[in-house]
């Protein structure tokens, strides 16, 4: 595999262009050195019913919409007195006709020179076009009046029927990752379960001979394997259900071996992440191997730090009884945690976003006020660990860090701070793009 080095920007484009084909059929963007690929089918996959309770954190995959208008009645938003605007704001004196609380409906229109209490999320009567506040009255021997100097709208403190949406509206489309606040909107309109698209699945390979498992003791020159419940809590957190695969050596067959179980049809893989070894020392054996197994590579290489090494590609599952192969996207990413974490965030987290048929945009950018300064050298696109104070306005500052092995300046930070290719400094109180987490 030759790696010309794209830009980050080269870089996204191709997996946006991944992304699109397999969305709409067409054709699979050009690899490094071949002709672009014949039209793939879309992928389709069956929804699944979830109760309501159960559905936060999924893809919803049909719309939620308005069985009725809401609110379904002129609701008051004020505990106070309901009456005509133009009648209130002469300050004479209106007669207390009863009164409404929640719940309840009024029994008559309000008559002229009427005023009815009201508490809030009560029906307005018919003939009302306000609701005056209770501190903003006076009482005497069963009647009620503004207090002087004050005056009132027609509108004031109730929301008429239908003004947040009215019965069939679309309150929430497709492809909308469901949180709380949805979940209240699908209750308000009689959901009991939701229709969501199922979860991606998620293989990771973590190679390297150093490695042992993390609730392991290293013997001499190994380390914990950080890489794969890291990858797996960033797969969990986007939505996927991570797969976690066994430690692979450094060996050709180990990695043949575990490159094709994960095209199995049984094993359900929609991703393929695999960390360490696409570097390109003596022992960095993973490209050969996805070569081996039949790999089309989009790019072996991007100029950012850390993880220029990371590549991207396809792989061409194993076919299943009455349909075609389709091709099983993977990501080789570089050993080096922060590396693989920035990676993914980068480039696998756009596609997995895709698969789950999330329509939110990935990665997330956004800018804050930089607090001290950055010098170093152009030519890398930079992602450095840095900690952004959100409040009262973005301000942002750099984690001191020993490379892209450096675990706890990691947990340190709660963003990026990104450096442009063609910078060589960031000067203190400037404006500044971080990738957020």
């Amino acid at each position: 595999m030759r790696n010309p080095l794209l830009s980050y920007d080269e870089a996204a484009e191709q997996v946006n262009r991944f992304v699109l084909a397999l969305a709409t059929g067409t054709e699979i963007p050009a690899a490094l050195g071949q002709p672009p690929s014949p039209a793939a089918p879309p992928t389709s996959r069956i929804s699944e019913l979830l109760p309501l309770e159960s559905a936060c954190g999924r893809v919803l995959a049909t719309p939620i919409t308005a069985d009725r208008d809401q609110p379904a009645f002129p609701r008051s938003t004020r505990d106070g007195f309901a009456c005509r605007a133009a009648e209130a704001n002469t300050h004479g004196w209106l007669f207390q006709a009863g009164l409404v609380r929640a719940g309840q409906l009024p029994d008559r229109p309000l008559a002229t020179g009427e005023i009815l209490e009201i508490m809030t999320g009560a029906t307005l009567p018919e003939g009302a076009d306000c609701v005056l506040m209770l501190e903003h009255v006076e009482h005497g021997d069963g009647f009620v009046r503004q207090l002087v100097g004050r005056t009132i709208a027609p509108g004031d403190n109730f929301v008429p029927r239908g003004a947040e949406c009215r019965v069939g509206d679309t309150l929430v489309p497709a492809g909308v990752r469901l949180t709380p606040a949805q979940i209240a909107v699908a209750a308000q309109c009689g959901y009991r379960e939701l229709a969501v698209h199922p979860r991606p699945r998620v293989a990771i390979l973590s190679s390297g001979d150093e490695l042992v498992p993390h609730d392991q003791v290293p013997g001499p020159g190994q380390i914990r394997n950080s890489n794969t419940p890291m990858l797996a809590a960033m797969v969990a957190a986007a939505g996927a259900v991570p797969v976690p695969m066994a430690i692979v050596h450094d060996t050709p067959d180990a990695l043949d071996s575990a490159i094709r179980a994960a095209l199995e049809p049984a094993a359900r893989i929609d991703l393929l992440l695999i960390t360490g070894g696409i570097s390109v020392g003596k022992f960095d054996l993973v490209a050969p191997a996805l070569t081996r197994c039949g790999a089309r590579f989009f790019f072996g290489g991007v100029a950012i730090q850390p993880g220029k090494p990371v590549a991207f590609g396809s792989l061409t599952r194993t076919a299943q009884p009455g349909s075609a192969p389709g091709p099983l996207p993977f990501f080789a990413l570089p050993g080096n945690p922060i590396s693989s974490a920035v990676t993914f965030q980068l480039f696998a987290l756009p596609l997995l976003t895709a698969l789950a048929e999330d329509t939110a945009i990935q990665p997330r950018f956004a800018r804050a006020r930089l607090i001290g300064t950055w010098k170093g050298k152009s030519g890398l696109m930079r992602f450095l660990p840095a900690w952004c104070d959100f409040q009262p306005h973005p301000t942002v500052q750099l984690i001191p860090w020993q490379g892209s092995g450096d675990l706890a300046a990691f947990a340190a930070s709660n963003c990026y701070l990104v450096v442009p290719a063609d910078k060589d400094t960031l000067e203190d109180a400037k404006s500044v793009t971080i990738l957020l987490r």
